[in-house]
């Protein structure tokens, strides 16, 4: 384990931002998002949870698939390109690294979606532990330590020092770029952080969430749930959930006419919608019912089944801080009866 004086981080920052594109929470307009680091930023590593996740680096929100271009009356296909310079996402917590986790099984399965291959090749993610976790926070069930975040680098910050533990290749070769700006520590310096972090988790109002109903041998008796038909009722349709999430994978493929050419590209979508998968015969779920169903469904039943019982949630607690009318997956599991003795 190595670690850095917490004064020293610029230093850190400028070196990494020299053979990468760095990107780490950043504070701006009373909000904290991750954003590009750049001299005079003000970096907010202390901020528990960005707005946004970091998800954003590894598959935009916006990005072009291809141009077709019409030139006298023959039509010419330029692929965009796809992602070639390196970056850092520093800052991570441990939810929004499963989040990324998620979505590799996602983009990876066959066939393989190369403009997310590129990316994921190319990031390299440093954690952070989570010194504070919030009472909407539920990673806990899910299998998720926040206080040893996975990553290709771990980090900590205690006592005005960044302690920095090197889990994977890429994370040894950005440390190797840096030799001259660390000094050896042991893995003792954390581990009361870690054991103080993990009995404030314990002791969150949601730590004893239980998962044991969501099982795929369950698909029927939960899709049939009577309860859908109430908790749907308050739910505005506004996607607000699926934008801030960081294991939302869905996206829709578009097209816009420049003048000379389409240029076809793809976003973000969200299940939540009532446009989301229409075809030329309509909508396969047609009612706010049947739309808020699948969402839950997914995270809870439908990804495991088919991932060897890795849920599509990481409980970072975003839908529940922001649901414009208080629904989340929490008061989902609660209502459909799952719920331990919290």
């Amino acid at each position: 384990m190595l670690k850095i004086a917490k004064e020293k981080l610029p230093a850190l920052f400028a070196a990494l931002a020299e053979k990468s594109d760095l990107y780490l929470p950043t504070r701006k307009g009373g909000q904290v998002n991750y954003a590009q680091w750049g001299q005079g930023a003000q970096v907010d590593l202390d901020t528990l949870k960005t707005v946004k996740p970091p998800k954003d680096y590894f598959l935009p929100q916006y990005e072009n698939l291809y141009t077709a271009v019409l030139e006298e009356k023959k039509i010419r296909l330029e692929a965009e390109p796809f992602a070639d310079r390196p970056f850092v996402v520093f800052g991570a917590k441990g939810c929004d690294v499963k989040g990324i986790e998620v979505l590799d099984k996602v983009y990876f399965a066959e066939p393989i979606d190369n403009f997310y291959l590129a990316r994921r090749n190319l990031g390299t993610i440093v954690s952070l532990a989570c010194l504070s976790p919030q009472a909407t926070c539920f990673c806990k069930p899910f299998g998720i330590d926040a206080a040893s975040p996975a990553g290709d680098v771990a980090t900590w910050m205690a006592d005005g020092v960044l302690y920095w533990l090197v889990q994977t290749e890429k994370g040894q070769k950005l440390t190797d770029s840096i030799p001259d700006l660390f000094e050896s520590s042991t893995e003792a310096s954390v581990e009361a952080q870690q054991k103080s972090i993990r009995k404030k988790i314990d002791a969150l109002p949601y730590a004893g969430l239980s998962l044991e109903k969501f099982k795929p041998e369950r698909m029927l008796e939960l899709f049939s749930a009577p309860q859908w038909d109430s908790l749907h009722q308050t739910c505005m349709a506004c996607g607000t959930c699926t934008f801030l999430c960081p294991t939302c994978q869905c996206y829709d493929i578009k097209d816009f006419d420049t003048g000379n050419g389409i240029k076809r590209f793809r976003c973000w979508d969200s299940c939540m919608y009532s446009d989301f998968t229409l075809m030329a015969h309509g909508n396969p779920r047609q009612t706010q019912r049947e739309r808020f169903r699948q969402r839950f469904m997914h995270k809870l039943v439908y990804y495991p089944s088919k991932h060897n019982g890795e849920y599509a949630c990481s409980g970072c607690g975003r839908c529940v801080n922001k649901c414009p009318a208080s629904l989340n997956i929490v008061k989902v599991m609660k209502s459909l009866g799952v719920e331990a003795d919290v």
